[in-house]
């Protein structure tokens, strides 16, 4: 084969080999999941299942990446990558949602729930599907509520037992008003700080504790500096599970529907995942020398009822709320 020949050949292996692979990245669809929690955490678990059961449910036509630890950014970051469209799906807080959708300031209402059936009532119900619905006109479409357990004081030098406990102390909490507003009517001083600057924050003494439920303090490691734990359990703020609107909108029915399907399939071993967790890190954390206390919640309940006055004037928050307290 003369030289002419041979670059002829060259560039048609080159035309076929571009054509088909196009045709094969057209036949499947990859969807880019970034959030901010360690692989051992059991969300990431369950978005792990969530991935695995969208390849199944489609047989290989729609796939799931995901970049866990930050690896995209923090929580505010990537609901931005979701809103301009160069991201497709992330895990947040409620609590951050808060900046974005109001309604959301709900979760973070202390003693809102009565118990964990309770707070699955309502995310099953029309009350949580119309709340996911909530984002869309800020181009992020809640797809599922994940359990994130209750959040609790965990603190370097001291344990919290009465409110009076927390007076003048420096907590971190979240980037969220209902966090801020909880803190100081408990006496405290909430500090938002992001969750991936928080343990040098606790190492420096930049913050006195912080609040989180037990998988999360134990996976981010914070026990190996606070060692005093006490569940006084003041609100169940929970993970969402979000796709933008422009992702949402390039899929066809049938690759919607297999998103809906994988995402519920997720949910339901979240939660059973959520439940050994919670187990296994206490034990964990006990082990390892932090010292647990179960602080009588009615002091804690009383002092930030005062929290719902924020809501005076707003009769949808207000009707959100007697919706919620009444669900059975």
């Amino acid at each position: 084969m003369n030289k002419n020949n041979s670059l002829l050949f060259a560039l048609f292996l080159a035309v076929m080999v571009s054509f088909f692979g196009c045709q094969s990245e057209k036949s499947t669809k990859t969807l880019r999941l970034g959030h901010s929690l360690d692989t051992k955490h059991p969300v990431h678990k369950a978005m792990v299942i969530f991935g695995e059961e969208l390849e199944k449910q489609s047989k290989g036509k729609l796939k799931l990446n995901i970049y866990p630890s930050s690896q995209l950014g923090g929580e505010r970051e990537t609901l931005e990558l979701l809103q301009i469209g160069s991201l497709d799906i992330t895990k947040v807080s409620a609590a951050v949602l808060e900046n974005f959708i109001p309604e959301y300031k709900v979760f973070s209402v202390p003693y809102m729930f009565r118990d964990k059936a309770h707070t699955f009532s309502v995310f099953d119900s029309e009350i949580g599907e119309k709340l996911l619905l909530k984002g869309e006109k800020f181009r992020l479409r809640g797809l599922t509520f994940y359990d994130a357990g209750s959040r609790s004081f965990y603190m370097k030098e001291n344990p919290i037992k009465t409110p009076a406990d927390l007076k003048g102390k420096k907590i971190r909490v979240q980037k969220s008003n209902m966090a801020v507003a909880m803190v100081n009517d408990l006496g405290g001083s909430p500090t938002p700080i992001s969750w991936g600057e928080l343990y040098t924050a606790l190492q420096q003494g930049v913050v006195d504790g912080a609040e989180n439920n037990p998988p999360s303090f134990y996976t981010s490691k914070h026990y190996e500096v606070c060692k005093f734990y006490s569940l006084d359990e003041h609100t169940s703020v929970p993970d969402v599970l979000l796709i933008g609107t422009d992702t949402w909108s390039r899929l066809n029915e049938q690759e919607r529907s297999w998103v809906k399907q994988a995402v519920k399939v997720s949910t339901i071993a979240q939660r059973r995942l959520w439940a050994a967790s919670e187990k296994e890190s206490l034990a964990a954390v006990k082990k390892a020398g932090v010292k647990i206390f179960y602080p009588n919640k009615k002091p804690f309940e009383a002092q930030t009822k005062g929290i719902l006055e924020m809501f005076k004037g707003d009769e949808e928050m207000k009707s959100l709320i007697t919706a919620i307290k009444n669900k059975k």
